[in-house]
């Protein structure tokens, strides 16, 4: 189970909740999240445009939600993405923060993402818990 982590750290820039995601929950080779500046994480975190964005290094809270170019097109397309694939809207999530802050919005995400059959933690890559494998409601 996802404790209420105030971490922003656990927040990717782009609205993914970390501790949802399938590379933050496996076992092996756990990935420390976006933000974290040290240890594991795929590849495709070191390279990602949008947390790599010069215009998201001006930003004062890290986030994109206070980027001049919000919802830019790189964030619209991965948005669309999860929106599509895995039933998360990754702009909204960010209006959603913002009007929140992260602690509120980190409760609000721990509730969201907790399996009502067993209490583990679902992950926004799959269609059902990875602890009981259960159905992901949507």
């Amino acid at each position: 189970m996802i404790k209420a982590l105030s971490q922003a750290s656990m927040i990717a820039t782009c609205g993914i909740n970390c501790a949802t995601c399938y590379a933050f929950q496996r076992i092996k080779n756990r990935c420390v999240g976006c933000l974290t500046l040290e240890g594991n994480k795929p590849n495709h975190c070191h390279t990602c445009k949008i947390r790599n964005c010069e215009f998201l290094a001006s930003s004062p809270s890290g986030y994109c939600y206070d980027c001049v170019k919000f919802p830019c097109q790189r964030l619209k397309n991965i948005d669309k993405r999860y929106r599509l694939k895995y039933h998360s809207n990754l702009i909204q999530n960010l209006k959603d923060l913002k009007l929140m802050g992260v602690e509120d919005y980190m409760m609000r995400e721990t509730e969201r993402w907790t399996c009502r059959a067993c209490g583990g933690t679902l992950c926004v890559h799959k269609n059902e818990c990875p602890v009981c494998n259960g159905r992901l409601e949507v």
